[in-house]
């Protein structure tokens, strides 16, 4: 096996405690995780990555979410990349369904506990090994 064994994710977040926060969550898991601050950095590293998974706030200056998720998957090189969008809590529910009908790979609100944060990227990196 290649030493390419851990699992990447880019995490697109304004907030650079959220980063970390996930950053840490997502560490003890053996899971490297890259903060970009917006869109169009995010966008540069996830080309430049090729993550297991891109965690995704929707709410950001610049360049949102929903901008980063069409032109993710506009491009062939990385629309092959699963997404998991997270969104605040208050977000209106046209977002979430907005969600459904883009076919985002799944989605968690804020503020979310390490194991919701867990299970889902999990749900994802197995869904894709498997």
């Amino acid at each position: 096996m290649n030493n390419k064994s851990n699992k990447q994710v880019v995490c697109i977040e304004d907030d650079p405690e959220m980063v970390e926060l996930i950053r840490l969550i997502l560490n003890r898991r053996g899971i490297e995780v890259t903060g970009a601050s917006d869109g169009r950095e995010g966008l540069k590293l996830v080309a430049e990555k090729q993550p297991d998974v891109v965690l995704l706030d929707l709410m950001m200056p610049g360049m949102d979410g929903w901008e980063v998720y069409q032109q993710m998957k506009s491009d062939p090189a990385i629309q092959h990349i699963p997404v998991i969008v997270v969104t605040a809590k208050a977000q209106n529910i046209d977002k979430v369904l907005g969600l459904h009908i883009a076919k985002v790979d799944d989605y968690i609100a804020k503020p979310f506990s390490p194991q919701d944060l867990m299970d889902s990227v999990e749900k994802i990196l197995n869904k894709k090994s498997g």
